[in-house]
This record gives structure tokens, C-alpha cells and sequence, in this order.
């Protein structure tokens, strides 16, 4: 599924599939919007450009933002948990 999200950042809306958490363009940590795809892409350019200016106010952009609740099943967050692990096993035993 596409899901529609925006960089803090760069100040960019991006349209992605799944639940993405880093900017595709400057790697930085995304906000996915609440606003559905068929929505989103229905808007005419004047509807996109004032989403935009709303999630560059941060208090409009609490309004507007959602959160992926079932994050933590996923599969690479599952595998960046992992790595995260051993990285710090790791640290751990070379300062030993």
C-alpha cells in the first residue's frame, strides 16, 4: 500500500509503499501523515501546496501526523533491533 509522509528536514511529501521511516532523499527520520493515498492524489496543486505549508508549522503537523502502531512486528524492525544487539555486544567485549 502507498502511504503519504513528510520530511521535516527537507520539507518534502513523499507518496511510499509501506510504512517507511527514513527519507528516501536526505535518509532523516520521516512523519507519515494520517492522510490516505485516493485522498492525496485527488487534491489539485493549491490542495498540495497548503498540506505542505501545514506540515511545516510543527504544531499543525501534530495535528495531521500518525503513528505506525504495529511497527515492532515488522521484519526490519525486528532485524535493526538485531543489529543493533550485536553492535553493542560488541562494543561491549572490545572494552573488556
Amino acid at each position: 500500500m502507498m502511504y503519504i509522509h513528510y520530511c521535516p528536514s527537507c520539507h518534502k511529501i513523499h507518496m511510499l509503499n509501506g510504512h517507511k521511516q527514513y527519507c528516501p532523499r536526505c535518509e532523516k527520520n520521516l512523519v507519515e501523515l494520517k492522510i490516505d493515498y485516493m485522498t492525496y492524489t485527488e487534491m489539485d496543486a493549491k490542495e498540495r501546496a497548503e498540506l505542505e505549508a501545514n506540515c511545516a508549522i510543527p504544531e499543525e503537523l501534530d495535528k495531521i501526523k500518525t503513528t505506525y502502531r504495529m511497527v515492532k512486528y515488522s521484519k526490519w524492525y525486528k532485524e535493526m533491533q538485531q543489529e543493533q544487539a550485536k553492535a553493542q555486544e560488541e562494543s561491549t567485549d572490545s572494552k573488556s
